[in-house]
């Protein structure tokens, strides 16, 4: 029997190993360094409360990926569609908590409320041209706003950098107040200095025009969730106990159907003979290493990782330079628990208890290092142990390994988180009952730096013929979960009929049409 190795148990590394025990008889072996399913996509647990690591909405524009959902969580039960429209969709929201009548639910319809704090206020995410978005940037802001606007329709930059790029859609006091700070806490480095290739992937056709064009559609009642862009989607699925649900149910079902999926072991060699992988070493936990051969190798580790094990051939002098500079940006994420939160809901939505209904608030606020606030009571009631009681919250910051942030001791860390929330009126410091520091490497690749000469690490992999590139890291690629498991899917259609063609693989989210932003 054939044998693949696939390194990485993350949404791309699963999906590929399933999809391998339905279209052919390859058994696939995974073989994940950490000892936890899912990558960035896990859900982790803390006292009985589950954190949902980045925030995944479940929606694709790609029907295979929705229905493929859908067969791993079925949605169960029957609700009307008034329950599923008042309050998140979840009407015991509304009401004092989860339902114990409905506890055999596996997936959640969730209402998308996402928004921006900013000047100690609230503005709509994507910004919306509603009366509140005028009143709290108030009367000089919108001024500059709307002819900066104008003036950015007939005076287009070269699309050479992130920064023009924004502002060509919007402007420059629009990027100036929504974009160009925020940009820089994620990537650590100013838009100035980023390529236009992550706004054109990342917030394709979102721009004041696609915004006026939705907001008609809502006002006339023509709305198409096709036609839409998919930072401006309102619904979304959303398993009960978060995305790490998902994944491990996968790893369930592929071990079931005969597959492997092995947690603490890390790919330390990939061992090259005349054009292919001809099996791999594998370091345990223990520091044991062991051989495995294998007849393909499919690998959503980083690329920096994997031309470092290459082994067996020579990786010329360029390939290696390229994919040693590549740039990462690594995760903190500080999970707190509190017994209520000052921000109060001010919008149309009922809520349990009169709290905000956002699933993650993007931080503007320039005073602080935070950059987005998740409230996990809004993606799912099962993520909260208490939910009538207390809030559990997901502060996230954005780093880079080895840095400040990085190397400050967890205890201090999280007095930091704390004492931001504090300083922008979110929480009084006494409101905190508990809190846990969560770090996650290599979470963001970056569009800066060497990536810009990518494509030659492209040309030397492709020429390994049983070598699939896969995922998030393993295309370098900043892919939503969709577009990581569609790498897989194409990978697999391509074996399973005996092509080498990487082709579609490499393709898979360059698109011009599909967009979301986290």
């Amino acid at each position: 029997m054939k044998v693949a190795i696939i390194a990485g148990a993350g949404p791309a590394g699963l999906t590929a190993a399933y999809e391998m025990l339905q279209q052919t008889d390859i058994h696939p072996i995974v073989c994940e360094a950490t000892d936890k399913i899912g990558g960035i996509s896990q859900t982790v647990e803390y006292k009985g409360n589950r954190m949902d690591i980045g925030g995944h909405r479940f929606f694709s524009k790609n029907e295979a990926v929705m229905q493929w959902w859908n067969m791993m969580l079925p949605k169960q039960g029957k609700r009307s569609k008034d329950d599923i429209l008042l309050d998140l969709n979840d009407k015991e929201l509304a009401e004092g908590g989860p339902d114990p009548e409905k506890e055999d639910r596996v997936m959640l319809l969730r209402h998308r409320v996402s928004r921006i704090f900013f000047l100690r206020k609230f503005f709509d995410y994507p910004i919306s041209m509603r009366k509140e978005t005028f009143l709290n940037m108030g009367f000089a802001r919108t001024m500059r706003a709307g002819f900066g606007y104008l003036w950015s329709c007939i005076h287009k930059l070269p699309e050479t950098t992130l920064e023009n790029f924004y502002i060509n859609r919007f402007g420059r006091p629009l990027y100036e107040m929504f974009f160009e700070d925020y940009t820089t806490k994620v990537w650590g480095v100013h838009p100035s200095q980023l390529g236009a290739d992550w706004g054109s992937q990342r917030v394709k056709g979102l721009s004041v025009i696609a915004i006026l064009k939705d907001m008609w559609r809502k006002a006339v009642g023509t709305k198409d969730t096709a036609e839409v862009e998919t930072s401006l989607i309102e619904e979304f699925i959303y398993p009960k106990y978060g995305p790490g649900q998902l994944w491990e149910l996968v790893a369930e079902q592929v071990r079931t159907q005969g597959g492997e999926v092995r947690t603490n072991e890390a790919i330390e060699k990939i061992h090259i003979e005349s054009g292919e992988v001809k099996g791999v070493t594998i370091r345990k936990a223990d520091g044991t290493l062991i051989e495995q051969s294998c007849d393909i190798f499919m690998s959503s580790m980083p690329i920096k990782d994997l031309i470092a094990a290459i082994d067996g051939i020579e990786v010329p002098n360029e390939v290696r330079h390229i994919a040693g500079g590549l740039p990462y940006r690594d995760f903190i994420t500080v999970g707190l628990c509190v017994n209520k939160m000052k921000i109060k809901n001010e919008t149309k939505l009922k809520t349990w208890a009169n709290r905000v209904p956002d699933t993650w608030i993007y931080i503007q606020e320039r005073d602080v290092k935070l950059g987005r606030l998740q409230i996990f009571n809004n993606w799912s009631p099962y993520l909260v142990k208490d939910y009538e009681n207390t809030m559990w919250i997901g502060l996230e910051y954005f780093c880079t390994e080895c840095d400040e942030m990085w190397e400050m001791p967890k205890e201090k860390f999280i007095q930091m988180a704390i004492e931001e929330l504090v300083r922008i009126d979110i929480i009084e410091s006494d409101a905190v009952l508990d809190a846990c520091h969560v770090k996650i490497k290599k979470a963001y690749p970056a569009y800066y730096g060497s990536y810009y000469e990518l494509d030659k690490v492209r040309l030397f992999l492709d020429t390994i013929s049983n070598l699939w590139c896969i995922g998030r890291n393993g295309q370098h690629r900043y892919n939503n979960m969709d577009h990581s498991m569609l790498t897989a899917m194409e990978a697999i259609q391509a074996i399973a009929t005996g092509s080498t063609d990487k082709t579609n693989v490499w393709n898979v989210n360059t698109e011009t049409e599909y967009h979301e932003k986290k």
